[in-house]
């Protein structure tokens, strides 16, 4: 019946197009170096077909340690989720890492995630995107690269028009994130993929994100629940802190229990309760329309 109900109101919304795959670096990058040490970063695009000029965009980066992509159920699905509450979306696959540090790592992961933010801002007027009200999206590992770039963003850069372009996002939301790279809450395995077998203090301190907060970090709404097993609950709680203490706005839900990794959580009468919350928050920051 809620299902329906969506329908109903968002009938539009429903038919966004899936998946169509863009390159956002160009085509000589993706033949040279971009290749040598792994697959070319790639955008999913899941934007709204014939939606109004500044309609809201939601940027989402599924989690998988730094070494794989949980890309359905924290990517795609959560894509045409967002879709379905009014808001274009786009989903990052982003560069990965290996286990002896031969992979892709820091600042790889972080390019990507700027260069997608630019390249949808780059293109907002022709896609009827509002420029700045594209919210971000993480998950796991998913949710430190979101929060990596909530707090190392620019202004732009040297480069093509693209990267001349802000990659500040307007609004982020964290899943269960991995926020500290120190050793007390890390996750040990996002850690070395993204830095590698032996993290220098400096690398791991600048990525880890509670030590990182600016004043002009975004709006951030968290989930988390006390019993992950996987990615210690600790590591939401830093970041709250972080970002209340320079006074940016934030919320931090934390569920008693629930596994890691559970996406929208459909099937938990309980855990599905935090994208009710999510959508109410996302609906006060205008990146959601308000079901009438």
């Amino acid at each position: 019946m809620k299902y329906l109900f969506l329908f109903l109101i968002f009938p539009t919304f429903l038919f966004a197009q899936a998946g169509k795959e863009l390159m956002i670096y160009p085509v000589k990058d993706n033949g040279l170096a971009m290749t040598e040490k792994g697959a070319v970063a790639k955008l999913y695009d899941y934007r709204l077909p014939d939606a109004k000029p500044n309609t809201p965009a939601l940027l989402i980066f599924p989690g998988g340690g730094y070494t794989m992509h949980a890309i359905d159920h924290e990517g795609h699905k959560i894509a045409k989720w967002a879709n379905a509450h009014g808001a274009h979306a786009f989903v990052l696959k982003y560069r990965l890492g290996k286990f002896d540090g031969t992979g892709n790592k820091h600042p790889d992961m972080l390019n990507d995630a700027k260069r997608a933010l630019r390249y949808i801002r780059a293109h907002a007027t022709e896609w009827n995107i509002n420029p700045d009200l594209i919210a971000i999206m993480g998950f796991s590992a998913g949710g430190h690269l979101a929060s990596t770039l909530a707090t190392h963003f620019d202004d732009g850069m040297e480069g093509d028009s693209i990267d001349a372009t802000s990659c500040l996002p307007n609004i982020c939301v964290l899943a269960y994130p991995v926020i500290s790279m120190n050793d007390k809450y890390t996750h040990w395995g996002s850690r070395r993929f993204l830095l590698g077998p032996t993290p220098k203090q400096k690398d791991m301190d600048y990525l880890s994100s509670h030590l990182q907060v600016k004043p002009q970090t975004p709006p951030t709404f968290i989930f988390a629940t006390s019993d992950d097993h996987s990615v210690p609950v600790q590591n939401s709680v830093q970041y709250y802190l972080a970002l209340r203490e320079m006074g940016i706005p934030a919320t931090l839900h934390i569920f008693e229990h629930g596994p890691h990794g559970v996406g929208l959580a459909e099937n938990d009468k309980t855990l599905v309760q935090w994208t009710h919350l999510l959508v109410n928050w996302l609906v006060q920051w205008k990146v959601f329309v308000a079901p009438e």
